[in-house]
């Protein structure tokens, strides 16, 4: 009799504790699927509140203890970041375009002759000359057996542009999302430490630690130097008259981010600058070229310091996989959860080995 009450008693917790376990579940998926839509915009603003921390720190002491107000300004200034690009360049490019479409049409879209100073150059001169006369001898034949194929991704990059008044509303939201936790400092830290400590247990006392210095650093580090990178090459391009300025600084940003070389970009910008412009200005254009590829030199040991060493491999696999899952965004959020991601299975992999040398000891 005991153990059929047992057996009972053991099938009736099984149960309540499966409906239990399934009502969570359910609770969470369903949760899940509601907050999905916003899921990124949530991880962006949260990125960009942990990175933006510091300074809200100081400017908070600044206004003596007025934590709010400093959120506050620190959004606006979040907002000028990116407005300000996009009114400097926005123009550029849509003039850009047009000239480009009605020459195309026309049949008398060309590229200038290379000036005669760079054929001199030793070296690299023929070989630019070579790749640039072979733009120059007929453009309008190369486009139209190039037709076909770039009408395949024409699509591709009509999404891509109209998905850009989408992607600045993303950013928006996502820096009015981090407002909202550097309104809330405290709140927001304490409710990290106990998701992680739910999530990861004994690491706790260091992972958010691990975290946050990963985010600054790469936010810092890969993001806001290719941010700088763009907007003073569209500056300088702006200055000298090149078109299609802001689609160039776009291009120089996302190369930067993927850890390429912007003088991808920039050195056929600076050649068509010193042919189709005076010689002081082609030498001006050529040193602002030089300093805007030594940023990442110079800047990124100052920012990514701190022993936060992310291999160049894992930011370049993060912004790739990011925007090819999801969107422009995805450029920016991938490589700093790739990162952080590397970084905790790092130490993950470092304490165990330790635990197992102190084991034999």
């Amino acid at each position: 009799m005991k153990n059929n009450n047992l057996s009972n008693n053991n099938v009736e917790s099984a149960v309540t504790i499966f409906i239990r376990i399934s009502f969570i579940a359910i609770l969470l998926i369903w949760s899940f699927s509601i907050i999905k839509p916003l899921f990124m915009l949530t991880l962006w603003g949260i990125i960009i509140a942990v990175a933006a921390y510091p300074f809200h720190q100081n400017l908070t002491k600044l206004f003596k203890g007025k934590e709010k107000l400093a959120a506050v300004i620190i959004v606006l200034l979040e907002f000028s970041i990116i407005f300000v690009p996009i009114g400097l360049f926005a123009e550029s490019f849509i003039e850009s375009i047009e000239n480009i479409a009605m020459n195309f049409n026309s049949g008398t879209l060309t590229i200038p002759p290379i000036h005669d100073a760079i054929k001199t150059f030793p070296i690299i001169g023929p070989k630019i000359e070579s790749l640039w006369n072979l733009l120059t001898g007929d453009l309008m034949n190369l486009l139209r057996i190039l037709a076909p194929y770039l009408q395949k991704f024409a699509p591709k990059f009509l999404g891509v542009a109209a998905g850009v008044s989408i992607t600045v509303i993303q950013f928006i939201m996502s820096i009015l999302i981090s407002g909202m936790f550097l309104m809330n400092t405290e709140i927001s830290k304490t409710g990290a430490q106990k998701i992680f400590k739910l999530l990861i247990g004994e690491f706790v006392e260091d992972f958010h630690i691990i975290a946050a210095r990963t985010i600054k650093s790469v936010v810092a580090g890969v993001v806001g130097i290719a941010i700088i990178q763009s907007v003073l090459a569209g500056i300088g391009m702006l200055a000298v008259g090149v078109p299609g300025a802001g689609v160039w600084s776009v291009l120089i940003m996302i190369l930067a981010i993927i850890q390429l070389p912007p003088m991808l970009i920039l050195v056929p910008v600076a050649i068509y600058v010193y042919s189709t412009s005076s010689v002081l200005v082609g030498i001006i254009y050529i040193i602002w070229t030089v300093i805007i590829s030594l940023l990442d030199n110079i800047l990124k040991p100052i920012f990514m310091g701190r022993g936060v060493d992310i291999p160049m491999l894992v930011i370049l696999l993060g912004s790739i996989g990011g925007m090819l899952g999801y969107g422009i965004i995805g450029l920016f959020v991938g490589p700093v959860i790739l990162s952080l991601g590397y970084k905790f299975t790092l130490e993950l992999v470092n304490r165990n080995e330790q635990s197992e040398e102190n084991k034999e000891e």
